[in-house]
This record gives C-alpha cells, sequence and structure tokens, in this order.
C-alpha cells in the first residue's frame, strides 16, 4: 500500500473511530454555521442577605437565558437581557435608576451572578447596602 493510501485509511479509521461511522442523517443533512449556532449567554443568579456571598445563605435563586432568545425563572427575562445588551454584558456598567430614594439603613444584600455572556466566563459579586439600593441598580437585571 503506498503512503498517500496508508495515511487516507489511518485518517479514516481514525475518523470512524472517534466521530463513528457516517450513515443516515449525517450525510443526508449536514448542519451548518446558520443552522442554530450561537454563542451562550446564559446566567445563574442569587441574592441573599449579609456582606459576602461564602457567609449569605442565598434566599432566591432565578435563572437569565438571553440567547437564543430570552428566557429563564427571572421575572423579567426580555427587559433584563436588554439591559446586559446594552451594557455589552459588564453588569458593573448597568443603568442606575435615577431618583431613587432608598433610607440608609445598613442591611446588607449580595448578589452573585455566574454564567456565560456570549460565550465568555461570567463571575460576579457584589455587596449592596440594602434591597432597595440593589433595586435601584440595573433595574431589571438585579430585580428579581
Amino acid at each position: 500500500m503506498p503512503n498517500a493510501a496508508r495515511w487516507a485509511a489511518t485518517l479514516t479509521l481514525t475518523a470512524t473511530a472517534v466521530c463513528g461511522p457516517l450513515t443516515g442523517s449525517a450525510l443526508a443533512a449536514p448542519h451548518t454555521a446558520a443552522s442554530g449556532l450561537y454563542a451562550p449567554s446564559a446566567f445563574v443568579m442569587t441574592v441573599g442577605h449579609g456582606e459576602y456571598a461564602a457567609l449569605a445563605t442565598p434566599e432566591r435563586a432565578v435563572t437569565l437565558n438571553c440567547a437564543p432568545t430570552a428566557s429563564g425563572t427571572h421575572p423579567d427575562p426580555v427587559g433584563a437581557c436588554a439591559e446586559l445588551k446594552g451594557a455589552g454584558g459588564d453588569l458593573d456598567a448597568l443603568p442606575v435608576r435615577i431618583g431613587a430614594l432608598c433610607t440608609k439603613q445598613y442591611a446588607p444584600v449580595v448578589v452573585t451572578v455566574d454564567g456565560v455572556w456570549q460565550g465568555q466566563r461570567v463571575s460576579y459579586e457584589r455587596t449592596f447596602a440594602n434591597e432597595c439600593v440593589k433595586n435601584s441598580y440595573g433595574s431589571a437585571v438585579l430585580t428579581f
């Protein structure tokens, strides 16, 4: 067997071992990039009372999926995804509601957000002075 034929046979056997034999729908309808591939954007978000996530017991948790469509257990996934898109996925750049009147009572609330934004891993933790202050940041994203 010439070297080129041996090389082709080796590649075919390797591909078959790794990917399985090409039969049925794999031959009939190959998938293309336009068939629904997208960079994932999905989060698990928690909120609890305390100064640090490591010491606070999560009191609420929601999921938020922004790609391919807005969904999840978040109370306003469409609004939250729109705000995240406007901030480029940067949770520190979320808009602050102008005119939010909050007391100066210190009852710390910690929020965590873990997941991915357009394929990039996100791990976020922020402590707010109280629930009102938390709700004034990113009016839709952090209000859950």
